[in-house]
């Protein structure tokens, strides 16, 4: 199937289910942190599906590499953050494990598509 918009990319899909994991995940985070580490966590989180396809949407394949780039930052960035808020003894709504696993799932298709990108890259 022909990939015509970010949202035929399937690591565009699953960063989407990884943001909407992590905005269940945080639900149970204490209400004093709203606008501390739950916020920060909430925005990595959907950085990620957003780098996708504004880069997929630039004209040119090494603008899209860089979004690609920020991308795998703002995933770093969210297993940071969610391990800051295990040490902290937060309750997750979602088992940190399986952040974890959908961290990992979308950390290995990122770098697959870059692979991709790089691979097929005539300069």
């Amino acid at each position: 199937m022909p990939i015509r918009t970010y949202r035929d990319l399937t690591v565009w899909q699953r960063a989407i289910d990884l943001a909407a994991e992590t905005y269940r995940c945080t639900r149970t985070f204490p209400i004093d942190e709203r606008y501390g580490i739950t916020q920060q966590i909430r925005r990595a989180a959907v950085s990620i599906s957003s780098n996708i396809a504004e880069g997929q949407g630039r004209y040119h394949r090494p603008e899209y590499l860089h979004h690609l780039s920020y991308a795998r930052g703002s995933l770093q960035e969210l297993r940071s953050l969610l391990t800051v808020a295990e040490r902290l003894g937060f309750v997750f709504g979602t088992p940190p494990e399986t952040m974890n696993d959908l961290c990992d799932q979308v950390g290995r298709m990122l770098a697959g598509l870059r692979q991709s990108l790089l691979k097929n890259h005539k300069p």
